[in-house]
């Protein structure tokens, strides 16, 4: 998953950094307002982690709040990214307020980093209709437990060809472009090249071969997962 976390802790903001990323989710960080409404409008996310009470970078001892400011702004503009919101007040009218400012999931600090990356999952694996268990041909996914297995037995891969074939299984059978595909894969301070995402592909054809499984190339639109024949 590609994650933008705004979080206005450096501290706390490093830690679920790290976490997240030992998960294998690639994650933008915001720690302002300013910078929170820029990353999302410039950068699509599979999921956002957003505080409630950020500063604003002119006025840094105001804006408490104003986290749902920008989760509002977000979608008037028609943004359905799911959201979860964190809060060091785990009161119920902030629930609510949180809530009805669009929001999907809530989460009072201080919280469990491992439930986090569950919910975070939960929250994704909801928006795009995919299921735990997916199974095409002699290839099947389990969500959950991130974890391949090919004819039943485990399909060990690098992370990045694990990441590459995760999401054209998110879910399979639809075409998936060579831009949102190094997107996903990708962060501000790690941009995957196109040579680099066509490597991996080759590297997964190799890998499938022989599974009733094939890696497409849709010219000029992307590739598909889809059963050989």
């Amino acid at each position: 998953m590609r994650i933008l976390l705004v979080e206005d802790d450096v501290v706390l903001r490093g830690v679920i950094v790290r976490s997240l990323k030992d998960a294998g989710h690639r994650v933008d960080e915001a720690g302002t307002v300013e910078d929170a409404e820029h990353l999302w409008r410039v950068q699509a996310f599979d999921v956002v982690l957003l505080d409630i009470n950020l500063p604003h970078t002119a006025h840094p001892r105001s804006g408490l709040g104003s986290g749902l400011t920008v989760l509002r702004n977000a979608r008037a503009r028609g943004d359905k990214t799911p959201v979860m919101v964190l809060t060091a007040r785990n009161r119920t009218d902030e629930r609510i307020a949180g809530l009805n400012a669009g929001a999907d999931d809530y989460l009072g600090k201080p919280f469990d980093l491992a439930e986090v990356e569950a919910r975070l999952r939960a929250l994704v694996r909801r928006s795009q209709g995919t299921q735990d268990q997916v199974q095409l041909a002699d290839l099947a996914l389990d969500r959950q437990a991130r974890r391949f297995t090919l004819a039943g037995q485990p399909l060990e891969l690098p992370a990045r060809e694990f990441e590459v074939l995760w999401e054209l299984m998110t879910p399979a059978g639809r075409v998936v472009s060579k831009r949102a595909l190094a997107a996903k894969l990708s962060d501000l301070e790690d941009m995957l090249a196109d040579n680099a995402l066509e490597a991996f592909i080759s590297r997964l054809r190799k890998k499938l071969a022989g599974s009733g499984v094939q890696i497409r190339t849709l010219r000029g639109l992307g590739y598909l997962l889809e059963p050989e024949g």
